[in-house]
């Protein structure tokens, strides 16, 4: 449970009355603060940038710049911000596209404003989130040659095997600092090693990768 802290919030859509009634449904819960809002990609990114927020919510069609180059953009830059898409498109093109810029989840905006904020947290928490309006992000797909080679001879130490397994299973990283016995802060040392040599962003990359190549036997 995240206790009594706060999450931190931006909004990112095109539609001044969705951004307007979001804030409003968001900002009633005590555990929620929306920090700021953008109705495009370049102003998003700039917000951002300055203030990072714990989660970013973002649509796809945005002016300037699009919500998936947003994405790239603010993956790159802030890699520890949890970014959820926001949208109203139940696409496996522009699911893809979500998963390869980087986003964390993928949420259909028919989504119930107390359904979100429990989505939002499990993501903060490093929890693994099963609803109805969260679209799988590790929709099969062909391997990516390239990928598939770079896996190839990889080599995991017996504690990024152990991290990497508590990933899979869906644990934050305070419960794995209290099941391994060690720091939150070596935790995250950890996890960026196996995100490095993985060559994944996120934990649902990584455990994607781990299953289909059995990296955990």
């Amino acid at each position: 449970m995240l206790g009594n802290r706060v999450i931190r919030v931006f909004l990112a859509d095109d539609h001044p009355l969705l951004r307007i009634g979001l804030r409003f449904s968001l900002d009633r819960q005590e555990n929620i603060e929306v920090i700021g809002e953008a109705g495009d990609g370049f102003s998003a990114v700039a917000k951002i940038q300055i203030d990072p927020p714990d989660v970013s919510l973002i649509d796809l069609d945005m002016p300037g710049l699009s919500g998936i180059r947003t994405i790239r953009v603010l993956r790159k830059s802030i890699p520890q911000m949890k970014i959820l898409v926001l949208s109203t498109y139940n696409d496996e093109t522009y699911i893809k596209d979500a998963m390869k810029a980087g986003a964390d989840g993928y949420v259909l905006k028919s989504v119930e404003v107390q359904e979100l904020v429990r989505i939002m947290e499990s993501f903060c928490e490093g929890k693994s989130v099963l609803s109805p309006y969260l679209v799988n992000l590790t929709l099969d797909d062909e391997a990516d040659p390239a990928a598939r080679e770079s896996v190839e001879g990889l080599t995991l130490t017996p504690r990024e095997k152990e991290v990497l397994q508590a990933i899979t299973a869906g644990k934050g990283n305070k419960e794995i600092s209290e099941c391994l016995n060690i720091s939150t802060e070596t935790v995250k040392t950890h996890i960026k090693r196996v995100y490095r040599k993985l060559k994944v962003r996120n934990r649902v990359e990584a455990g994607k990768l781990a299953r289909e190549h059995n990296l955990l036997g």
